[in-house]
């Protein structure tokens, strides 16, 4: 035991010297000296039965904890058995509604179920269907419910009853357990409603009604109900189910048992709406009857009463000398915990003071440092004058406020950058006794900055050698962030020719209300991620002022100080835009030149198709002539053979305008035009050349078909030539008479989701062989002798100058080639075409 120390006039600080003591004690008289004798004996004492108390108490405790522990385990098990016991019954409901939701269980297997569930566990006390609209469809329900709690078929819930649960399980799509009620009649229920989903949509619930009283029965373990008193209580601590003890009498209860000998817990998983509680019965004597304990209590007052005294004094001064320690280690932590060198330099200049960063920096300790005056070991040698003049000027407070740079080396002789700041160091009085530096290492920062400076002149560099006009200017305002080399050589430095480029180009702008005075931002606030996350806009532009096409690229990006901004490329395309006319028109010579060379291969058999009415012609005239010399025709004989004449007359002239319209060369004009028209137009320009070579054409065009936004003299060539080119493939295999047929077929389609029409010509010839096949479009390649080899070549250009596609392939019978079949679609752009029903059909 620690001896009292008292405040006397040596102070609170020092405690009187021995000799005090000593003649204190000498002063007492000799009844006195032996009170304070037999004193020991009785402390003795009184500390033995402290400790045989303390040890009572010790025990005790020990004896509650293993109660509590035990309390605690048990009513943990039987938690574990009722949740267990309702998860497997909400299982077995959730499989029901599965069952239904897929439709396979009714309402009579479902009350079956029900049945059988309700039979085989007793806590289950009815379940019923209900449907979207409230309704019972089924339900059954176990003899012992009362009747007014019974559900009939067909019925519809009361407003009110268990409505809330209802649509909260219709809203989450999850099993949903009701906050259980105490009945009237003391029978309290737990309902559990299980969802359904009935073609994706909700269907209704499967209601579940427990007892409690039969969850406790048959939940809880009968080894747990034979020790404890049991009971289910709800969210406000009101008894559902079970006993419980009654309250204990405060008088009898110890000190140290406060706390029942009890234990509750949630079951899940109802949550804090239904708690399990067990109460231990008491088996423990009275407090009352507890001599032992006012023993102990009394020599415990007793002990505590002569050690107050001495505890008080104690506690003032450890707290005392904690408070000191504490701010020591305080101060010296943050000191030694700083980044930040710190030096302390006296009024003339001698180091008093560094701390852990400023050794660290420099590499010497604080005993090398400390006490040093000028030169110090820091200071490199070429930098010494201009250091020292820097000393000076802190000893007489000619201080800089941002702090200056200085040059320091390292014991090691390395050297580094820092940034030094000086204030005055004021003492506890108010009085200046030195100056305080504070140190940091920037030579991170300085590397950084010469880093950034580089990559900046790199990036500079670079855009200024571009050929490519940029520039970046802001939305709404008219200020130019930034213009390259070319830029300036353009449009100069304003933003006239950048925005100029972008009103071109159709990229929206959005000028600064007028109303704004501000130089601010107008899109502030706004979210420009999907701006700036988009991918660049393309157009091309012909300015004027500089007589040249520019391709202009434009994005969003968020500028240096936060502002949505626009960028812009310009490109100069002026020469790539000249070759693209040049090529356009020679693909314009190119398509009438194999017009004309189509027609030229035709024209024999054109020739011949002309020699037919020009012949009839000639045999009418002449017989007219003989029969009106000989007087031997009428009228109407006369006016019949006139008008065939003039029949003749027409059909060929006919034939010599559609071959006119053919070839004759014009600026390519697309329209809305029919599909039957223009494959009418090219059989017709094709079944002379067919006919020539004995080879039958059957052609189908579908109904309903849309119109086309196409050339149809174009269109016409690709079918032409098309056309010709299976009729010499089934003339040049040499096939029978009854194989000598051409297929051509018109109908809708969709690729890739877009609607199409298709053409596809399909001949009986010897088909393509794999290297024609790979060569096929190939310009200037033909495997005709006389071939100039561009017709397939401007086929599949005029095809896909229509944004369509053009391909080839082989028909086979087994093994053998039994022909070829090409076939090109168009995309369709505009509405279905009303005139397509009436010239649709197939014909031979």
């Amino acid at each position: 035991m620690q001896e009292p120390v008292t405040v006397s006039e040596f102070g609170p600080e020092a405690p009187p010297p021995p000799g005090v003591w000593r003649r204190w004690w000498r002063r007492q008289t000799p009844v006195r000296q032996d009170r304070f004798a037999m004193l020991a004996p009785l402390a003795a004492v009184a500390l033995f039965l402290a400790a045989i108390a303390s040890a009572f108490l010790y025990l005790r405790l020990e004896e509650m904890d293993r109660e509590q522990e035990a309390v605690k385990r048990d009513v943990e098990y039987a938690q574990q058995r009722v949740r267990l016991r309702l998860l497997e019954r909400q299982e077995q409901l959730m499989r029901i509604a599965r069952d239904i939701s897929n439709l396979e269980v009714d309402t009579e297997e479902f009350a079956g179920r029900a049945e059988s569930m309700v039979i085989q566990y007793p806590e289950l006390q009815a379940l019923s269907w209900i449907d979207e609209r409230r309704r019972i469809k089924a339900s059954y329900s176990a003899p012992s419910v009362p009747n007014a709690h019974l559900r009939a078929e067909g019925t519809v819930l009361r407003v009110g009853e268990t409505e809330t649960m209802y649509g909260l399980a219709r809203d989450l799509q999850q099993p949903v357990y009701s906050q259980p009620t105490a009945g009237s009649d003391g029978t309290g229920m737990l309902q559990l409603h299980v969802p359904l989903t009935l073609q994706g949509k909700f269907g209704g619930v499967i209601l579940g009604e427990y007892s409690i009283d039969g969850l406790l029965r048959y939940g809880v373990p009968a080894d747990v109900s034979a020790k404890y008193a049991v009971a289910l209580l709800d969210g406000k601590g009101r008894v559902l189910a079970g006993t419980a003890l009654p309250a204990r009498n405060p008088a009898n209860l110890l000190p140290w048992a406060t706390r029942p000998n009890e234990y509750e817990v949630p079951v899940s998983p109802v949550g804090n709406g239904l708690v399990i509680r067990a109460q231990a019965y008491r088996t423990s004597l009275g407090v009352i009857g507890s001599g032992l304990f006012w023993l102990v209590g009394a020599l415990s007052a007793m002990t505590a009463w002569m050690l107050i005294g001495n505890w008080r004094h104690t506690r003032r001064r450890m707290q005392a000398q904690h408070a000191l320690i504490a701010e020591t280690n305080f101060r010296r932590a943050m000191e030694n915990s700083m980044l930040t060198g710190m030096r302390a330099l006296d009024m003339q200049g001698q180091i008093t003071y560094v701390n852990a960063a400023f050794c660290q920096m420099t590499g010497w300790s604080e005993s090398e440092l400390v006490g040093r005056t000028p030169p110090f070991p820091y200071w490199p040698e070429s930098d010494r004058e201009q250091l020292a003049a820097r000393l000076d000027d802190e000893l007489q407070g000619r201080t800089t406020t941002g702090g200056f740079q200085v040059r320091v080396k390292r014991k090691d002789g390395k050297l580094f950058d820092a940034r030094l700041y000086v204030s005055p160091l004021v003492d506890a009085k108010g009085h200046q006794s030195g100056w305080m530096t504070s140190m940091t290492d920037i030579t991170e920062p300085n590397r950084i900055r010469e880093q950034l400076s580089a990559s900046y002149e790199r990036f500079t560099t670079v855009l200024e050698a571009l050929d490519a006009s940029v520039s970046v200017a802001p939305l709404g305002s008219e200020e130019l962030l930034f213009a390259n080399k070319l830029y300036r050589l353009w449009f100069g430095v304003q933003t006239a020719g950048h925005l100029q480029m972008v009103a071109q180009a159709g990229v929206p702008d959005h000028p600064r209300s007028d109303e704004s005075v501000d130089d601010v931002d107008s899109f502030v606030g706004l979210p420009t991620s999907t701006l700036t996350a988009a991918q660049s806009e393309n157009a091309e532009i012909f300015v004027p002022e500089l007589g040249k096409w520019l391709e202009v690229r434009s994005r969003y990006l968020n500028w240096v100080d936060g502002r949505l901004a626009q960028m812009v490329i310009a490109t100069d395309i002026t020469p790539r835009r000249h070759a693209e006319e040049q090529s356009a028109a020679q693909a314009e010579r190119a398509q009438s030149a194999s017009r004309l060379i189509t027609m030229g291969e035709m024209a024999s058999s054109v020739a011949h198709e002309l020699n037919q009415p020009l012949t009839a012609i000639n045999n009418y005239c002449n017989g007219l002539v003989s029969r009106i010399k000989g007087k031997q025709i009428n009228e109407v004989d006369l006016l019949a053979a006139l008008e065939k004449t003039a029949r003749q007359a027409q059909r060929a002239g006919q034939i010599i305008q559609r071959i006119r319209s053919f070839v004759k060369r014009s600026e390519p004009n697309r329209t809305l035009s029919d599909v039957t028209l223009m494959v009418n137009e090219a059989v017709e320009l094709a079944d002379i050349e067919l006919r020539r070579r004995n080879v039958r054409l059957s052609h189908y065009v579908a109904a309903r078909l849309p119109t086309l936004l196409v050339d149809p003299i174009l269109i016409e060539q690709v079918l032409v030539n098309l056309l010709k080119n299976a009729a010499e493939s089934i003339d040049h295999a040499q096939r029978p008479a009854a194989r000598r047929t051409v297929e051509l077929r018109v109908v809708p389609k969709h690729v890739e989701a877009q609607p199409v029409v298709e053409f596809s010509v399909q001949d009986s010839g010897a088909g393509l062989a794999p290297e024609v096949m790979d060569r096929l479009y190939e310009a200037f390649f033909s495997t005709k002798v006389e071939g100039m080899g561009i017709g397939l070549n401007l086929c599949r250009t005029i095809v896909e100058s229509h944004q369509g596609r053009m391909r080839a392939e082989n028909l086979y019978n087994g093994s053998e080639v039994s022909g070829c079949r090409f076939s090109f679609w168009i995309p369709v752009s505009g509405a279905p075409n009303p005139l397509a029903n009436k010239n649709a059909g197939v014909t031979a």
